[in-house]
């Protein structure tokens, strides 16, 4: 079983970019599918993107599309969320995610194991 640690984060305008990475332990990182997840203040955590464990697929909430790109290095155990174009509504805590997925992408209601959160604030 992997274990997550996120860096990145932080306070930023609006307009302005972030790299999210959270880094995998243990040499089974490709056999995970990966995603992202998010919680705003007061909110329920929200799925914001997946990407499948070749990296082959991935899929976004429709708010941050065209905006936010996941993508993973499997020789360094790391998935990735570029953020760009940050609006105040992107303000949250930052969430990585896996599961063990061998083909696709798993409902986001299946993912399993969790990073320790990073906060990302946009001001306006």
């Amino acid at each position: 079983q992997v274990q997550l640690v996120q860096s990145g984060g932080g306070l930023v305008q609006a307009g302005a970019s972030l790299r999210l990475s959270c880094a995998a332990s243990g040499r089974t990182f490709s056999s995970y599918s990966m995603a992202w997840f998010r919680q705003a203040p007061g909110k329920e955590r929200e799925f914001v993107a997946a990407i499948a464990r070749s990296g082959s697929s991935t899929s976004y909430v429709d708010s941050v599309k065209g905006r936010f790109t996941i993508s993973r290095d499997n020789a360094k155990n790391t998935v990735y969320l570029q953020m760009n174009s940050l609006k105040p509504e992107d303000t949250a805590v930052y969430y990585c995610a896996a599961k063990i997925w061998i083909s696709g992408l798993p409902s986001v209601h299946e993912y399993d194991l969790w990073g320790q959160g990073t906060q990302v604030t946009v001001s306006s």
